[in-house]
């Protein structure tokens, strides 16, 4: 990697760097830091923002977090490393504990209790609407139309209707859809 233009003067610069980057995004916070790292404060180039997160996709763990620590890493080792990341979760960690013990003091409240439901509906919505967004992608799926709508429905059927946890639907329904995408790709082979 070639040296960025300009570089943190010490580890606090790094941890108020993630923490503001911690408290732009919610949910997508990797376009805030590539404008961030690359643009505003020119720690690095766009190759390397590129380059870092790419790796950084690989790894287990949010993307934002891995590179938060290659950078930190970069710059000033494991104690940067682990300022970066202390940059990325303290405050918004703090702040959902804070919100948490508020809400345990207003729980009974009924304005309170009809907000969160309320930010349930609207995060179904959310996620609702997210899915009709990505639903033209699936014209590409190597699954087609015959298979993609058996197995989501057959995720809908367990997860909604039987109860069964998350993290068990998620490795069965996912092998099956792997090994039938496996499977129909060796059929467009042979032809």
């Amino acid at each position: 990697m070639s040296e960025a233009r300009a570089r943190p003067r010490g580890l606090r610069d790094v941890f108020l760097a993630f923490t503001r980057l911690s408290l732009m995004g919610f949910g997508g916070v990797l376009p805030i830091a590539q404008r961030e790292l690359v643009d505003r404060l020119g720690w690095l180039t766009a190759a390397e923002f590129a380059e870092l997160l790419s790796v950084g996709q690989v790894l287990p763990g949010p993307n934002v977090v891995n590179l938060s620590l290659m950078v930190g890493d970069r710059w000033f080792g494991l104690r940067g490393a682990l300022a970066a990341v202390a940059g990325m979760l303290v405050v918004p960690t703090a702040l959902v504990l804070a919100l948490a013990a508020l809400y345990q003091g207003l729980a009974d409240q009924p304005a309170v209790v009809g907000a969160v439901r309320g930010m349930g509906a609207v995060s179904a919505g959310l996620i609702f609407a997210m899915g009709l967004k990505l639903l033209p992608t699936l014209a590409r799926n190597p699954l087609g139309r015959a298979l993609w709508v058996p197995l989501a429905a057959l995720t809908l059927l367990l997860v909604g209707v039987l109860r069964w946890p998350l993290v068990a639907v998620l490795p069965l329904v996912g092998l099956l859809g792997l090994g039938l995408a496996w499977w129909r790709l060796g059929q467009e082979d042979d032809r």
